[in-house]
């Protein structure tokens, strides 16, 4: 029996890993001729913390937001995949990649960049891609090598 997916999530968050993570959820959902759907999330907790709280703010990093998501979807397209279209989301993005988003949007396979927190930030903040492991109700791939299952290169601080 083989395995078909059709909704395929793939978190976009501006880092290495997750870019890694693109490039194969595009060729999977190639082999699979499924819909790929780019989730970006902007962690709205980042401006709580903002004494003079600006709206204007938030719709800078939403426009940002919205001509990375685009040049993705224009990548993706240009690789042969046809059904791809981007979200933003506002919140958190634990709840919202693991929970909220794969149950409205009926998605059946998560790709999600490994994470690139050290283990004392792991213990403090919490890993976004342990919990989309953890609490995912389909199947969840952690990414962690390129197209050719290299591991991932990251330079030496």
């Amino acid at each position: 029996m083989l395995q078909q997916y059709h909704r395929i999530q793939v978190a976009i968050d501006g880092s290495a890993e997750a870019e890694l993570a693109f490039q194969k959820a595009v060729e999977i959902a190639k082999r699979n001729q499924a819909e790929l759907m780019l989730v970006h999330v902007i962690d709205t907790r980042a401006f709580q913390n903002v004494s003079s709280f600006d709206s204007a703010m938030v719709e800078e990093v939403s426009e940002t937001a919205k001509k990375t998501m685009a040049e993705y979807v224009t990548t993706a397209q240009e690789n042969g995949l046809e059904q791809v279209k981007f979200f933003i989301e506002y919140g958190s993005p634990k709840t919202i990649l693991g929970r909220e988003f794969p149950k409205r949007e009926q998605v059946d396979l998560i790709l999600i960049g490994a994470t690139g927190l050290n283990a004392v930030e792991r213990i403090l903040l919490g890993s976004v891609t342990e919990f989309v492991t953890r609490n995912a109700s389909c199947d969840v791939l952690v990414v962690r090598t390129d197209l050719n299952n290299r591991p991932m290169v990251t330079p030496k601080k």
